[in-house]
């Protein structure tokens, strides 16, 4: 009996280690194969990350290559190419010799003009223009504004040799956009170069003006010299944003432009009546705050525009503005000094209108409604 029982129980040891066993392999290739699942589930997701990311990484190629393909040689000899037969030389006569300049080809209203500076033209009895072809013709004053630099001439040329160039409002610029000029230096026909918009809102004074700024001027490093006056400032569009029109002697990398914002603002009035006479006037005469004058003054403000004297007449003083007040805003808008000022005027009043002058006088803070006169 105990033989017996003790072959059972070596048969159901026998019996359970076997049937152990099998539960091990089983659950080995039941493991194996949930395992090969989830593996075969991890590897399509990282094929459909590695697909998104390949997406992901021809697109910033594209976007790269369009930037690349922008701003290099190839781009910029084809943009030359479709604009420099839009731009002309300006040859004149005065009493005390020649002078010569450049300008291009605008399509008013299907007009076809040409613009350029006003000082290329000051002063001449004879002025020809000049295409890229080398064909000349004879031209004409139509219309100018010293206070702006511009002028507008009309040519006596056969219609096909007119090539305009589109202008856009410079308003959107910025510091740093690039900007080409293309003109005639020391009259080498058809130089461009290129730069960037350096500062915005600059005042400059030529000796045309009467003592009188040009505000809101556009300052470039792109290269211009003697013989640039009066050609195009272009983005790299190919539509003008400004006119060339000063250097600073002496100097590298600094050039300045009439905004293409004023020339759209005057041109119907330059065409139709031969000049604009809607440059707003204070009758002023001051200078820019700095910390130091602030602490000779005694007055907590370091911004702004002093009065020291008033032109004749003033309408500033008409209305009780006075010698020492400190312009610190115009209509609620910031001054930080002249050349907020004067931008502020040519860009946003007219003779007649009505601006709110905020002033320090002394420790006191006051506003005085004038009512814009016209430059005399």
């Amino acid at each position: 009996m105990s033989g017996s029982n003790e072959r059972y129980i070596k048969f159901s040891s026998a019996f359970l280690i076997l049937i152990f066993t099998a539960g091990l392999v089983v659950g080995g290739i039941v493991g194996c194969y949930i395992t090969f699942q989830q593996i075969d589930s991890l590897k399509n997701e990282v094929a459909n990350l590695k697909a998104q990311v390949s997406g992901l990484s021809g697109f910033q190629n594209i976007t790269n290559q369009d930037i690349t393909i922008y701003q290099n040689s190839t781009a910029l000899a084809e943009l030359y190419e479709e604009v420099k037969n839009s731009v002309v030389l300006i040859f004149g006569t005065t009493n005390e010799g020649t002078v010569q300049g450049s300008g291009f080809v605008y399509n008013f209203s299907g007009i076809m003009v040409v613009i350029t500076n006003y000082h290329v033209v000051h002063g001449t009895t004879t002025v020809s223009v000049t295409f890229s072809n080398g064909n000349g013709y004879a031209a004409t004053i139509n219309g100018t504004d010293p206070y702006a630099d511009l002028a507008v001439l009309s040519v006596d040329a056969p219609e096909d040799e007119f090539k305009p160039l589109k202008v856009v409002s410079s308003s959107t610029l910025r510091v740093g956009d690039l900007v080409i000029a293309i003109g005639n230096p020391y009259g080498l026909v058809g130089s461009m170069t290129t730069g960037v918009v350096s500062a915005l809102g600059r005042t400059i004074t030529e000796e045309y003006t009467g003592g009188f700024g040009i505000a809101n001027i556009i300052q470039t490093s792109a290269p211009i010299n003697l013989g640039n006056s009066g050609g195009p400032l272009l983005n790299y569009c190919g539509r003008v944003i400004g006119i060339t029109t000063a250097i600073v002697a002496d100097s590298q990398g600094l050039g300045f432009a009439i905004p293409s914002k004023t020339l759209l603002r005057e041109i119907t009035a330059l065409i139709e009546f031969g000049s604009y006479d809607g440059h707003s006037y204070l009758g002023l005469v001051g200078r820019d705050m700095t910390y130091e004058a602030a602490q000779d003054l005694s007055v907590n403000v370091t911004y702004g525009w002093k009065i020291v004297d008033f032109l004749d007449p003033s309408p500033a003083r008409e209305y009780g503005v006075e010698v020492n007040d400190i312009i610190i805003a115009m209509n609620g808008t910031r001054v930080k000094n002249n050349n907020d000022l004067a931008s502020y005027l040519e860009e946003n009043s007219l003779p007649g209108q009505t601006v709110i002058l905020t002033i320090l006088r002394g420790s006191q803070t006051v506003e005085i409604s004038v009512v814009l006169g016209k430059r005399p």
